[in-house]
């Protein structure tokens, strides 16, 4: 599975990359407004620190501007993945743009269906929604799970699984067995990834042990 980075804080970004295990960044508007620097200077300099793909989203609620803004995107960087919100407008600008080989990320997907959909609309990630299914009292996990069992079955669909508003180290455990393509996740929960109580109690143990023995292993 592999891990993106839902940030626009380049700083952070880089900071977290010298890891070597961040394969993409996703980004929103709320993410890039919050930063106040011009968009497009900032996602030139994350997607010359990511290699990987960079999802950059539009803001245009109709078909026609969201392309305009596509087009936009592109010229940035070649790593830009384009996101799109899956309304009917978004789906169909999701057919336009991967007809021309253009990468995209359907994002706000809240069912199976929603998922299928963009899918069938050529769709490269769909982004399913974990967290804020679970405020609301459902399932997050299970939405994953079903959209997985979905694109199994029809071995045409070539949608990658980006699982998105992933708010604990368990959520990114239970995609990562379900199968999800990616997950991506704030800075907060990556740093936890790395963290387990067992772990820092046995490097006590090792550290202690190995202090008492009084050897070295550098001059």
């Amino acid at each position: 599975m592999e891990i993106f980075l839902d940030s626009s804080d380049i700083k952070e970004i880089r900071q977290l990359n010298k890891s070597n295990l961040i394969n993409g960044i996703t980004t929103n508007p709320s993410l890039l407004a919050s930063v106040k620097t011009d968009f497009k200077i900032l996602l030139k300099e994350i997607c010359k620190e990511i290699k990987g793909p960079v999802s950059a989203e539009v803001t245009a609620s109709n078909f026609n501007d969201m392309l305009k803004e596509a087009e936009i995107f592109k010229k940035i960087a070649k790593n830009i993945v384009i996101k799109i919100p899956l309304t009917q407008d978004g789906l169909q600008a999701c057919h336009a743009l991967s007809k021309k080989k253009i990468k995209t990320n359907v994002t706000l997907c809240f069912s199976p269906s929603q998922a299928l959909l963009a899918a069938k609309a050529g769709a490269t990630y769909i982004s399913p929604f974990v967290g804020r299914l679970d405020d609301i009292g459902e399932n997050g996990i299970e939405l994953i799970s079903d959209i997985r069992k979905i694109f199994n079955n029809y071995k045409n669909l070539k949608t990658k699984i980006l699982a998105a508003s992933l708010r604990t180290v368990d959520h990114v455990n239970k995609v990562a067995v379900i199968g999800a393509d990616v997950a991506t996740i704030p800075a907060k929960i990556f740093k936890e990834l790395y963290k387990h109580h067992l772990t820092d109690k046995g490097i006590e143990i090792f550290s202690s042990d190995w202090k008492k023995s009084g050897m070295k292993i550098l001059p």
